[in-house]
């Protein structure tokens, strides 16, 4: 039985993507990091999908996590901005299963129930239910891309061990079968 797991949570964006990781020591969760990458500066989409990437390289080398989950794009009516919305998440996801680590999407109203128990929650209330949960005594609530990285890897955690209906993939191998419309 592994003692520790270290947990990546993702909230993607191409304006600011937001991170947050947790340890789990023996069924409690820790806050050990949160961190927000600020993509508006660059001049180009292609530029930001880079920093992406190189971003969550740097924090898997640097906490070596087991698992990162990743929250999901929604559906908006706005067709670029979803495209681009998906293009960074696929980034992400593929730094994670770059260094072999296990993915798994969970929506946007999942990651807010498990939190919050309202999928409809708003920002600042994940981030207040998050501190409660967390026992932190301060919140860097100005953070909230950041946290909502962090409400990704708790409700991971909440759902580890569960069968969910969110997809999950081990590698590349796993991504292709269970995606075979995406193979051109």
């Amino acid at each position: 039985m592994i003692s520790e797991k270290i947990i990546l949570g993702i909230d993607p964006g191409t304006t600011i993507m937001g991170f947050g990781i947790i340890s789990v020591k023996k069924g409690k969760m820790e806050m050990v990091s949160i961190h927000e990458l600020i993509l508006k500066k660059y001049p180009n989409h292609e530029t930001k999908l880079k920093y992406i990437f190189e971003r969550t390289l740097s924090l898997i080398d640097e906490f070596h996590p087991d698992e990162v989950a990743l929250e999901a794009p929604f559906f908006g009516k706005n067709v670029q901005s979803m495209l681009k919305l998906g293009r960074a998440q696929g980034v992400a996801m593929a730094a994670s299963l770059y260094r072999n680590i296990p993915i798994t999407e969970y929506s946007p109203k999942k990651i807010k129930m498990a939190i919050t128990g309202n999928g409809n929650a708003s920002k600042e209330q994940v981030a207040g239910m998050l501190q409660n949960l967390l026992n932190l005594k301060e919140f860097p609530t100005k953070y909230l891309d950041a946290s909502d990285g962090l409400a990704v890897a708790v409700c991971h955690h909440f759902n580890s061990g569960t069968i969910a209906n969110e997809k999950s993939y081990t590698g590349w191998e796993s991504f292709l079968k269970q995606n075979p419309d995406r193979l051109k």
